[in-house]
């Protein structure tokens, strides 16, 4: 039972009442008050507060054998607006959505500057963005970044293939738009956005596979992060001792062997190429090209190690893969499940991630959403994106 001053039982009972609403509408008052253990009276009061707020709104009524029909209410999605940036090594793309992550647009620009230099970009993207907009109650509710590296405090740390470590990017974006502004690192990212939109399981490791391998840790529905931020830097773990020479200074680690880039760069030399897109590989490996199999092979030999370390030391109940050979090769997940040799996989589903390619922007979505909205839980639906 909570208890405490009149003004903190009534602000954390509007959470709850918002929290069920947003995760469970459109939902009456009476179903409101069951589900929450709270009086219809109290339930009525809170309700009228955020009605006039523009935070939910009534919309419409529920059929009934008999009786008068309840009124449903629902979060006012349209009460705001959320910006999500993932900043890639290649690109730096803007989610544009409401606030149940939906009627998503998405904007690209190339990422052709360098630290600091990147500002002014971002800066014309968004405002650019803004201008678009239409009127809304509370318009932009927040920003949220994806590193592609390690973030702590909202700082971003250590980023291995550009560079933004000092950039204030927080301080940056926060002053020019007057809303609040949150860094995090994409694999962080991400699997919030899986928890929200597809997975309800408390403990999730979703493994991100770009540019390097990261790892977004879900514990008993909180994100690890480590004391400074470097949980979850698996692409950093050490596979083969005096192995191949990585950015982060040391030999051998994992995102050498088992990344997208450092897989396709061993099959563009295969082929005495320069360069191979991802697309040009799996037209190679559709096709049955033997080095386009060995590739995908030792993508599952190393992964497999690492997905076995994952599981003696985390036990989660699923793993996520987010990457473009599981977008591609839709039985990957189930190589990889086979390629176990761990009395723990049969606890331990793999799965391939459900929002892919979208997954960091929607997982900062999520962040602005919750923080705005002051909820703890987000369980949304997805929706189509368009460019």
């Amino acid at each position: 039972m909570v208890t405490g001053s009149k003004e903190l039982i009534r602000d954390i009972n509007s959470h709850l009442v918002l929290e069920a609403v947003v995760n469970y509408g459109p939902i009456s008052r009476a179903d409101l008050a069951k589900r929450l253990g709270l009086t219809k009276a109290t339930i009525s009061a809170i309700v009228q507060v955020l009605i006039e707020n523009d935070l939910i709104r009534e919309i419409g009524s529920k059929a009934t054998d008999k009786g008068r029909k309840p009124i449903l209410l629902d979060l006012n999605q349209e009460a705001g607006y959320v910006f999500s940036l993932d900043i890639s090594v290649e690109y730096v793309t803007l989610l544009i959505c409401d606030l149940k992550g939906r009627h998503c647009r998405i904007k690209q620009r190339p990422n052709s500057a360098c630290g600091v230099e990147i500002l002014p970009m971002i800066k014309e993207l968004l405002k650019e963005s803004i201008d678009e907009l239409p009127k809304s109650a509370y318009g932009v509710v927040g920003i949220s970044v994806g590193i592609h590296g390690v973030v702590h405090n909202n700082e971003v740390v250590f980023t291995p293939y550009y560079s933004l470590e000092g950039v204030d990017l927080a301080g940056e974006l926060a002053g020019c738009f007057h809303v609040p502004v949150y860094i995090e690192n994409e694999a962080n990212l991400s699997v919030q956005g899986e928890r929200s939109f597809y997975f309800h399981y408390p403990n999730i490791i979703n493994i991100s596979v770009h540019s390097g391998i990261g790892l977004g840790i879900l514990i008993d529905d909180k994100l690890y992060t480590g004391s400074n931020g470097y949980a979850g830097e698996f692409g950093h773990t050490i596979i083969m001792p005096d192995g191949r020479p990585c950015p982060c200074g040391n030999h051998g680690c994992i995102e050498q062997y088992a990344s997208e880039r450092s897989l396709i760069l061993e099959f563009a030399q295969k082929k005495n190429r320069r360069r191979v897109s991802i697309d040009d590989f799996m037209d190679y490996y559709r096709k049955g090209d033997s080095d386009a199999a060995d590739t995908i092979s030792n993508f599952v030999k190393y992964m497999g190690i690492g997905i076995n370390n994952i599981l003696n030391t985390f036990n989660p109940d699923l793993i996520v893969i987010n990457s473009s050979f599981t977008m591609y090769i839709p039985d990957l997940p189930s190589m990889l499940q086979d390629s176990l040799k761990n009395r723990m996989d049969k606890y331990c589903r793999i799965l391939p991630s459900g929002l892919q390619d979208t997954a960091i922007l929607l997982g900062g979505a999520c962040v602005v959403i919750q923080n705005f909205l002051g909820i703890n839980t987000l369980h949304l639906i997805p929706d189509e994106t368009k460019s």
